[in-house]
């Protein structure tokens, strides 16, 4: 203590030792020092824990905190959650076709969704309150067409499902040059069935070949079926697929015996039919 006045401001700690007084070390400070040096301690304590806890594993130590194996888990979780919703829309959109498909309908195209939704850069992102929008939208633009009109959205030959013409054996098969057509034998007065929705667009008869019938489908697709004994439509009926079109006659030539005489156009080109229906 240097004097009265300092008495209550400046303070010496001392190191003595006990058998000698010897000082052994000695600090002096005042109060103001005191307060700075226990506030400074204080901060680098707390900095320090704090460091500790968040930039090392001590973290996870904490109760309630997440580790890298729940926060991985809960990224992965997240991942399969969009991943489902995908799939939904995607099965949805799929269920959707296979009906549209098997009743005759003209699929709904994905690129018409796509842009649709203006306000998403992909399709899952979308609602389900905006894809049935979209569905319903679709589904009312294809019931006010009918027939085989030009303005329709066409599928191509290979996403077609056919039915089958007639049942019955393949007798002799497609040749693109020399049997552009197929055979298949059946009996007489057997059902002759439209392998597509389409319309009439011929019918006729020839010596050699009895009574045809000529059918327009839908993409540029023509099915010719011939020896027949009995038409059931008339130029510009419609038909649904799978329906009777004719009655299948008896053939005058023993060697081929009864049989249908099967065409399948596409553009303008003869087709393999059994490379799209299964007899």
């Amino acid at each position: 203590m240097e004097s009265k006045d300092n008495k209550a401001r400046n303070f010496r700690l001392s190191m003595v030792n006990a058998s000698t007084h010897e000082r052994l070390w000695s600090l002096r400070f005042s109060r103001r020092t005191m307060i700075l040096a226990i506030v400074s301690a204080v901060l680098i304590v707390v900095v320090g824990l704090f460091c500790l806890i968040a930039y090392t594993p001590i973290r996870t130590f904490i109760p309630g905190y997440p580790d890298a194996y729940t926060r991985r888990q809960a990224v992965q979780n997240a991942q399969r959650i969009d991943s489902l919703e995908t799939r939904i829309i995607q099965w949805q959109l799929y269920s959707e076709n296979l009906r549209r498909v098997v009743s005759g309908q003209e699929p709904i195209r994905m690129d018409s969704l796509i842009l649709g939704s203006r306000g998403s850069s992909a399709l899952p992102s979308a609602s389900f309150l905006d894809l049935r929008d979209s569905l319903l939208r679709a589904d009312v633009q294809a019931q006010e067409q009918f027939g085989v009109s030009s303005q329709r959205r066409n599928l191509p030959i290979e996403a077609q499902t056919f039915f089958p013409p007639i049942k019955g054996v393949v007798s002799k098969g497609f040749d693109a040059t020399v049997h552009p057509w197929t055979d298949i034998t059946a009996p007489a007065g057997t059902m002759v069935m439209s392998v597509l929705d389409g319309t009439v667009i011929s019918t006729g008869w020839d010596q050699d070949k009895g009574y045809s019938i000529i059918l327009q489908h839908q993409g540029d697709i023509i099915s010719i079926y011939r020896n027949n004994q009995k038409l059931l439509h008339k130029v510009g009926d419609a038909v649904k697929a799978g329906t009777p079109v004719a009655l299948l006659a008896s053939s005058p030539s023993l060697t081929k015996g009864d049989h249908l005489h099967f065409e399948l156009w596409y553009g303008g080109h003869p087709q393999n039919p059994a490379d799209y229906i299964s007899f």
